[in-house]
């Protein structure tokens, strides 16, 4: 039973819990402070009574019992005053017994004189009161000396009251009195009532108080737990982008070794193939015509000499051209101080004066002011895009969009050259270009793509963030 009632509470909520468990103690507790309260004012109607009748003994009956200072039974006279005002009076119509006793637990007098002269045990209560104390209690009517009560009564009201003699302390007997008790339990019983009434009333009011405060509490703490469980959801998915962000930036600066070794090594390629071919062949001619020279100092010349001078020209030009193309894509200009779309404006008239085509650029809501490894990052894609444009695509419908929406910076370079199959595994060693912008948008926490379809051009798409950015650039 207690396991069943122990599972059937587990399943409630605190709320339903604290509802049902606060009832029970409600009603115990108004019961036991009922019960406390019942017995108090049991006690205090019963101490009132028999102050009453104290006062009633001190002044009709004590005057009457003063000489039994010196002797130890009342005279006639007295015993007739005693029974007259027992008789004849209100209060004295209520006692149902009268009992007079001395120190030895005699009485003396008593309203049946059959017990007048007599000896009882004795009793703790006589003890109190010849110490000085009235005592009261509602009695059973067990004791020796309460055989005739018993054939008509089954409890009465037993005061004990000391009798002092006339101007000291002195006790000198005790009276007891018997009362009956139907007008005394109505006054408790009514008193009580009422104490219950009160009591429960205000239990109520007070458990109806804590039961909406802990309503009012659970539903605040259970708006709080959703929203702590939806704050713990956003973190743990935010935990896991920054895991993720973490990962590609350390893939890039990885790579990064790697790719500035190949970015080198096709630096060297286009060296060699390009300017250093043509300075080769103007050496080449350059010696030719020196060697001619020299033979027509001493043989009628072969020919004409100054045939050789426009090539090597030509070639030491182009070696020269090329030598400062390739210095200036090595090299960016001061960026510091441009706004997000001077740079993109200033990658794209670079391009169109190296290339001669023409370049299209749309920009919407970029900021005035990002960090400069974004400024660098988003000039570089730019080029190397253009430059990939250029070689792959011959050039044709060349557009770069650029867009700024919630912190993220969106920029995408097209073409309409022939396009290639996407869905292959790239050579990332084979394409620099791509894999030096991938590294370049991966490093500062962003997302590259390329998207492409035979016949219908190549797009290069990145995504950074500009709070990212910012920070990865202070650091």
């Amino acid at each position: 039973m207690f396991i069943r009632f122990s599972n059937t509470l587990a399943r409630l909520s605190l709320v339903q819990r604290f509802t049902f468990v606060g009832l029970i103690f409600m009603i115990a507790g108004s019961a036991g402070i009922g019960w406390w309260v019942g017995e108090q004012i049991r006690s205090g109607v019963i101490s009132e009574s028999a102050a009453t009748t104290a006062l009633y003994m001190d002044s009709f009956v004590s005057p009457n019992l003063q000489e039994l200072n010196q002797a130890k039974a009342l005279t006639p006279e007295h015993i007739t005053t005693l029974t007259s005002l027992l008789d004849q009076t209100e209060l004295g119509r209520q006692i149902v017994t009268f009992k007079v006793w001395d120190e030895k637990s005699r009485i003396i007098y008593s309203s049946n004189p059959a017990l007048i002269g007599r000896v009882f045990p004795t009793d703790d209560d006589l003890v109190r009161a010849f110490q000085g104390e009235v005592v009261a209690s509602i009695s059973d009517l067990q004791d020796e000396e309460n055989v005739e009560e018993r054939q008509f009564y089954t409890r009465l009201l037993q005061v004990y009251s000391p009798v002092r003699l006339n101007g000291t302390g002195q006790i000198i007997a005790v009276a007891e009195f018997y009362q009956k008790v139907d007008t005394l339990d109505l006054e408790i019983a009514t008193a009580q009532r009422r104490s219950w009434q009160v009591v429960a009333s205000t239990m109520l009011i007070v458990y109806l108080l804590l039961v909406g405060f802990v309503n009012w509490a659970g539903n605040t703490i259970g708006k709080q737990k959703t929203e702590l469980t939806h704050q713990v959801a956003q973190l743990t998915e935010l935990m896991s982008q920054n895991d993720e962000l973490h990962g590609r930036i350390k893939r890039a600066a990885a790579n990064a070794t790697a790719l500035n070794e190949r970015f080198l090594r096709r630096t060297s390629a286009e060296l060699h193939d390009g300017p250093t071919q043509e300075l080769s062949l103007a050496l080449l001619r350059l010696g030719h015509v020196i060697g001619q020279n020299e033979t027509a100092r001493t043989k009628p010349a072969a020919g004409n000499i100054h045939e050789q001078l426009p090539l090597i020209q030509d070639s030491l030009n182009n070696a020269l051209t090329e030598i400062r193309s390739i210095a200036t894509g090595l090299g960016v200009p001061q960026l510091e101080n441009m706004a997000l779309s001077e740079v993109l404006a200033r990658a794209i008239r670079s391009h169109e004066r190296r290339s001669g085509t023409k370049v299209s650029l749309e920009a919407q809501g970029l900021p005035e002011q990002a960090a400069l490894p974004l400024k660098i990052t988003v000039y570089r894609l730019v080029q190397e895009a253009l430059n990939n444009a250029q070689r792959h695509a011959q050039g044709k419908g060349l557009q770069v969009m650029a867009s700024c929406e919630n912190n993220e910076l969106s920029v995408e370079i097209s073409d309409q050259g022939p396009g290639f199959d996407v869905t292959k595994p790239i050579d990332w060693d084979e394409h620099l270009g791509l894999a030096g912008m991938r590294e370049r948008v991966e490093s500062l926490g962003g997302r590259f793509r390329i998207e492409s379809e035979i016949g219908k051009g190549t797009r290069v798409i990145a995504r950074l963030m500009l709070q990212e950015s910012g920070v990865l650039a202070d650091g």
